[in-house]
């Protein structure tokens, strides 16, 4: 596809989204983070400067829009204006978190569909292909008009579980509400153990309760919550209490994104949680670092998949088997 000469290797880039992932990806590839400069001007503008010839390479541009959100997102759209421009054979956006993607329909009148307006943004601005991690809906693949590749770090969380060695017949997954039975389903596939739902009831605008357990008991049991995210923590938080009243012995917390806003840390410190286990799709910062927190790399998974991207190779594979990675 793109000739035989040495301008078909490809090259990876980060923003300052999340550097140090970039920096797993790029060695589990087996080189160097491409260089490119990134400063702000006095007034807050993002400057961005590539510093190597990126003509006719495959470019990769690791930058999750996670918090500042709107800093990320607008970074990420500067560099890939200016990776464009430099006449690359082909730019792939690597998000390994996608903000905005809650905002995904029309709940009532008069407000936007955030993760459209972003999905078009990315597209304008010069991606040729997509690369995200755990989109919260899947449909929002459909939002871009280039092709989208979605992975998602089940199997990574579920060989952590694994490795803790919970009995079969002590473990049970819980799911923390109705809508997310579908994601507790394939992880109970990949982890084994039994099957319940916490019922959620929403008592106002702000505050929920979850007030029984719907599925297998959880008496005497550990329990595993598994989710795509955690923002303010009330979902996960409540769950963890209705097992703990229901005389759940341990309960362990898996979710790929550790957004971890607003009052998430003080939540997750007051409850009975003996483990949460996030990926490093997001930068835990010194201050969200709690004693309990185990972060789980992705770096294997998406290096994986860059790795195939580059080849032409089926990304489809990696949710049926685990391929080493390869030099590209």
């Amino acid at each position: 596809m793109f000739g035989n000469g040495n301008n078909n290797k490809w090259k990876l880039f980060s923003g300052r989204g999340n550097r140090a992932l970039a920096e797993g990806i790029a060695a589990k590839l087996g080189g160097p983070l491409g260089k490119v400069t990134l400063n702000d001007f006095p007034d807050g503008e993002t400057s961005v400067r590539i510093e190597e010839d990126v003509r006719g390479r495959d470019v990769f541009v690791v930058q999750p829009t996670c918090t500042p959100v709107n800093q990320n997102l607008m970074e990420l759209l500067i560099m890939l204006d200016a990776f464009k421009r430099a006449s690359p054979a082909r730019i792939t956006a690597v998000l390994p978190y996608y903000g905005y993607a809650r905002q995904d329909r029309k709940d009532k009148g008069r407000v936007p569909i955030s993760a459209k307006l972003v999905a078009n943004l990315i597209t304008r601005a010069g991606a040729d292909r997509v690369l995200a991690l755990d989109l919260h809906a899947a449909q929002i693949q459909g939002f871009f008009d280039i092709p989208v590749d979605h992975l998602y770090a089940v199997k990574e969380l579920a060989r952590h579980i694994r490795s803790l060695n919970i009995p079969q017949d002590e473990l049970v997954v819980l799911s923390p509400d109705e809508g997310s039975i579908k994601k507790a389903l394939d992880f109970n596939g990949h982890v084994g153990g039994k099957l319940t739902i916490a019922n959620k009831r929403r008592s106002s605008a702000t505050e929920i309760k979850h007030d029984h357990m719907i599925g297998a008991p959880v008496e005497g049991k550990t329990v595993v919550i598994y989710d795509d995210m955690i923002s303010t923590a009330g979902t996960i938080v409540g769950a963890v209490n209705a097992a703990k009243a229901a005389g759940a012995k341990r309960a362990f917390v898996c979710a790929t994104h550790g957004v971890l806003s607003g009052p998430a840390i003080e939540r997750l410190r007051a409850a009975p949680i003996d483990q949460l286990a996030i990926t490093d799709s997001i930068p835990l910062p010194p201050e969200k670092q709690l004693p309990f927190i185990k972060v789980v790399t992705v770096a294997t998974l998406i290096a994986n998949a860059i790795h195939r991207i580059h080849g032409n190779e089926s990304i489809s594979e990696l949710f049926k088997d685990e391929p080493p990675v390869g030099k590209a």
